[in-house]
């Protein structure tokens, strides 16, 4: 970007007279108001950030189709930047918003997001992003009037000041005393006017999702107002509607850009803006997604359970018998139940990725009634000899909704290999490797196979990472329960879950690319804790019963229910263990570069070969991974 250009974006507007935003902060970026002309309306943005990086151009998308609305202003719900990150880089993304935002043809607001707050990289300056979010976007809260109505903007990201603590658990979801102070004022100043809507980032109102929140006292409030019409927040990816309480309307909104598991109109889960107009007696909302208008009353969490049950649906059963030698004979079962409702229609596949097999049929359909199942058969055979690419089983499901059909996207996973007979172990140069592409290789060992009962355990290996951006997983089972080591921007994290929440041990320094690594997380019953490089860099007090599933253990990658993994890891990966004992009491210790099997060894994986499609086990339990996705060994 020209140094001309960037200096633009950077620097404040000018004070606008008479009218002016209000706010009780102070040195922040000056906003501009909109003009006051007849009846109007508003657009609000959803999140923009904790997705793909290309969210962009749904944000650029977005910015084209308000343009073509003409509302008479545009309000954010906040996380407009990736974030997580130190000054320089934050300041980059700052400016790649402000730029896109920038194209819009009406004047737009800025609410703070924890993705616009939080630190990332090492130790957080005081208020971490706040003074660099102020300077750029905005003041953390305000508002300005327009048509007599008022435009309140909260920020629910204040946490712990004393402590410089950030995030939305126990003790860290209430507002200030300064800021409930302001907005008591702020709304005994507005109360001429016809409207006040309410924009934060979190909904405070959902009590689940923020332990010891005060949004009760700040509904009071409002409350008290009488002319509080609308509140709107983001954060949770998915549209959302409360209801009325106290006359008072509670919005959620989903995305523009962020990450969703799918992109489904009349799911909650969708790239949208809310089309809001405003009249003296009353305001009317539409959401706008590409092609269609549905109303967000429709997104009850009634119903939103009832598609969540449907996504739910994925088959079981689907086990693929092979032999060492590659051949393969026999009838694979599956079975697909309907834990909803409503009746759902279904397609289901054995799909083979390599000539050598022979399936049939090649697919079957089926309605499905609410609280059925349905069981698919289909044959299977391969000749022995040459590699193996086990089949997948491929299904797609869709089902009646508000706004017209829902057609969940289509899914698939490999088939599980059952290997019969034995598998010979060859002898494979040690120094080979696990080759990860960060896209579509990983291994994965069946959870019938590593089912690790409650209880002590430590999950380790050697890596060689290529890449150290977003999140990726080194080896984890989770899925709001079980285990995973991870990277966040290169910092190894350890996850347990316990007790109905994930315990955490996170470094404080990112691995180095090109370099091996050793990590090792573990739970003794009483704690978790992260080494690396057989040095203690994490602890955290833990206790209670561990949380788990049904899912693989997958190496490289995240794995995710009903479907292919997430979070690649790229690079290499080297000597995966799993133990049932907590092995590194101490501080210190010098890891093994070829790691022993003893008797609390649960799964061994040297990964210095393969044998057919199988990672070989070496722990002596028969614990064999399979191979996915074109996955290799070398140097």
């Amino acid at each position: 970007m020209r140094p001309l250009l960037l200096a633009l974006l950077l620097l404040p507007p000018a004070s606008g007279g008479e009218r002016e935003v209000h706010t009780s902060r102070v040195n922040a970026r000056l906003l501009p108001l909109p003009a006051e002309e007849g009846v109007f309306h508003f657009v609000i943005f959803g999140d923009r950030t904790g997705g793909p990086a290309d969210g962009v151009k749904v944000l650029e998308q977005a910015v084209r189709d308000t343009n073509l609305l003409g509302p008479d202003l545009v309000m954010t719900v906040g996380d407009l930047v990736q974030g997580y990150n130190a000054t320089p880089a934050w300041l980059a993304q700052m400016v790649e918003y402000r730029a896109i935002m920038g194209t819009l043809r009406m004047p737009w607001y800025p609410v703070a997001g924890n993705h616009d707050i939080y630190w990332g990289g090492g130790t957080a300056p005081r208020g971490h992003h706040e003074s660099d979010y102020e300077r750029h976007f905005g003041p953390l809260w305000y508002r300005f009037e327009h048509k007599n109505a008022a435009f309140i903007a909260l920020y629910s990201d204040e946490g712990d000041p004393k402590a410089n603590r950030k995030g939305w658990g126990e003790g860290l979801n209430r507002m200030s005393g300064e800021q409930l102070s302001w907005l008591a004022t702020t709304l005994g100043e507005t109360k001429g006017c016809d409207h006040v809507f309410v924009f934060l980032h979190h909904p405070r109102w959902i009590a689940a999702h923020y332990p010891g929140s005060n949004w009760d006292e700040v509904h009071a409030l409002l409350r008290g107002a009488g002319n509080v019409t609308a509140v709107f927040a983001g954060h949770i990816h998915r549209q959302r509607y409360e209801g009325k309480r106290d006359g008072i309307e509670y919005f959620t909104l989903a995305a523009v850009g962020a990450g969703m598991p799918f992109d489904v109109p009349g799911s909650g889960h969708l790239h949208h803006v809310d089309l809001v107009t405003v009249r003296k007696g009353g305001i009317t909302i539409a959401t706008i997604p590409v092609g269609q208008v549905i109303d967000p009353r429709t997104m009850t969490p009634e119903h939103l359970a009832e598609v969540d049950r449907v996504r739910a649906a994925a088959p079981e059963g689907a086990i693929v018998e092979i032999d060492a030698a590659g051949g393969a004979s026999g009838v694979c079962v599956v079975t697909l139940a309907n834990p909803s409702r409503v009746p759902i229609d279904a397609t289901v596949a054995l799909e083979a990725r390599d000539e050598g097999w022979w399936v049939r049929p090649d697919h079957a359909h089926a309605r499905i009634a609410g609280g059925e199942q349905q069981t698919f058969r289909f044959g299977y055979r391969r000749d022995r000899g040459g590699a193996v690419a086990g089949p997948d089983l491929v299904w797609q499901i869709d089902c009646a909704g508000p706004a017209g059909r829902i057609r969940f996207p289509q899914r698939e996973r490999g088939a599980p290999l059952r290997l019969v007979g034995d598998l010979p172990l060859p002898e494979f140069p040690e120094d080979l490797s696990a080759l990860l592409d960060g896209r579509t290789v990983w291994a994965e060992v069946d959870h019938d196979l590593c089912d690790l009962a409650d209880g002590p355990l430590t999950l380790e290996a050697w890596v060689l990472p290529s890449a150290l951006d977003g999140m990726r997983a080194l080896a984890a089972k989770t899925e709001q329960s079980e285990y995973g080591l991870f990277m966040q921007e290169g910092v190894p994290r350890f996850l347990v879950w316990i007790g109905g929440g994930f315990a955490e041990a996170a470094a404080m320094r990112p691995l180095e690319v090109g370099r091996w690594h050793h990590v090792a997380g573990q739970f003794d019953g009483g704690s978790v804790s992260l080494h690396v490089d057989g040095r203690l860099v994490a602890g955290a007090k833990a206790a209670g019963a561990r949380g788990r599933n049904r899912l693989p253990l997958v190496v490289g990658a995240d794995p995710s229910p009903g479907g292919p993994p997430g979070r690649h890891f790229k690079g290499r990966i080297d000597e995966v263990r799993l133990s049932s004992v907590a092995r590194y009491p101490g501080e210190s210790f010098e890891p093994a570069r070829r790691m022993a099997a003893d008797e609390a060894t649960e799964l061994l994986l040297h990964l210095d070969g393969l044998a057919g499609p199988f990672a070989p086990d070496a722990s002596g339990r028969g614990r064999h991974a399979v191979a996915r996705g074109g996955l290799g060994c070398g140097k």
